[in-house]
């Protein structure tokens, strides 16, 4: 119980400022919309294997891999709150409290989760007088998955923060050298397919653990469940989210004064 309610704490801490300035939900959507709006009309005609869609809208393939996007771009950079605290000392003046060090780090782990979550749902709102028609079920399980993905993303982040704790342009570094190789080849501009792309980059997009997620996503919200797409795409976003909040708790654990 009292891992939860310093969870509960650690959530409320972390959403106050959050509620308290709304246009930050906004900054980060920032590059989705713009590519929803300037890229997706261009894409007409062209479907998840490189050709027809079933309703012909490039929208029931790209909107689910801008919510990927979303993911990456709003908790990949997560850990940037906890270096600006730990420069301010307000890091360690919560080390002295009596809040459980794991909830300190689920706390802050689940405040991006609510965010990119409302984030998604205000996405889709803005697009449904557009040419998009998710599945219900296959919306919900997709926003499921990507709440998974971005615990996972988030946490390392964080653990990447606690990290360059002595370094912090290492934090910058290593985010940015990691983040758009998962973007580009993920494939949520265009599909990545051994027919359409040098054998070379095709490889590259299969090692990429993004590329199942948004795969998954696109079968998600089309409303199939079954097929191998969305059992490798849960995989991967659970082993990323057990790995990260399993790397960001011992990384707080052993965090000093």
């Amino acid at each position: 119980m009292k891992v939860l309610n310093d969870t509960r704490t650690a959530l409320a801490r972390e959403l106050g400022p959050e509620l308290r300035r709304p246009a930050g939900l906004l900054f980060t959507m920032l590059l989705p919309f713009l590519l929803l709006a300037l890229f997706a009309p261009l894409l007409s005609g062209i479907g998840p294997s490189g050709g027809n869609t079933g309703t012909g809208s490039p929208w029931q393939w790209f909107v689910p891999g801008m919510l990927v996007l979303l993911a990456l771009s709003a908790t990949a950079g997560a850990g940037a709150s906890l270096l600006n605290e730990m420069s301010s000392g307000a890091f360690e003046r919560m080390l002295v409290t009596p809040l459980n060090r794991a909830a300190m780090l689920v706390g802050r782990v689940l405040k991006e989760v609510v965010i990119l979550l409302t984030q998604a749902l205000l996405i889709l709102a803005l697009l449904l007088p557009a040419d998009f028609r998710p599945r219900p079920l296959g919306a919900l399980a997709g926003l499921a998955l990507l709440a998974v993905f971005g615990v996972g993303i988030g946490a390392l982040s964080f653990t990447l923060a606690l990290r360059s704790r002595k370094q912090q342009t290492l934090f910058y570094g290593v985010q940015q050298l990691v983040f758009f190789p998962l973007l580009l080849l993920s494939g949520v501009l265009l599909p990545i397919t051994h027919s359409s792309a040098p054998t070379w980059l095709y490889v590259l997009s299969r090692i990429n653990p993004a590329t199942y997620v948004v795969e998954a996503e696109r079968a998600l919200f089309d409303g199939r469940f079954a097929g191998t797409g969305v059992v490798y795409g849960v995989l991967v976003a659970t082993a990323i989210a057990v790995l990260g909040v399993l790397a960001g708790i011992r990384g707080m654990r052993n965090a000093s004064v």
